[in-house]
């Protein structure tokens, strides 16, 4: 998969230290996968959430972190659309961002 939008992962990791080898992971794992659908990535990422409109969310840092993706399965993108707090998660509508 391609990963795009990563500016935001970059500030994460910035801002969020602790959380820079988790989402170098992520990203590592993210570069090497090739799913055809939502059902294959939860193979793989069980605790993802899986939610409308190829939309992701991961726990980062055992659920301190959150990080909203949107997958094109049959283009191979995965475009990060938002990284942050679980408190700050909380003020978002996943759906929408």
């Amino acid at each position: 998969m391609k990963v795009v939008g990563r500016q935001k992962i970059d500030v994460g990791m910035k801002d969020f230290p602790v959380a820079r080898q988790p989402l170098l992971a992520w990203l590592n794992e993210m570069e090497h996968a090739s799913w055809q659908n939502p059902n294959e990535l939860k193979e793989q990422f069980g605790v993802a959430s899986i939610l409308k409109a190829g939309r992701v969310v991961f726990n980062i840092c055992g659920n301190k972190y959150r990080l909203i993706v949107q997958i094109s399965y049959e283009m191979g993108i995965v475009n990060v659309r938002f990284f942050g707090t679980h408190a700050e998660y909380d003020k978002v509508d996943a759906q929408i961002i």
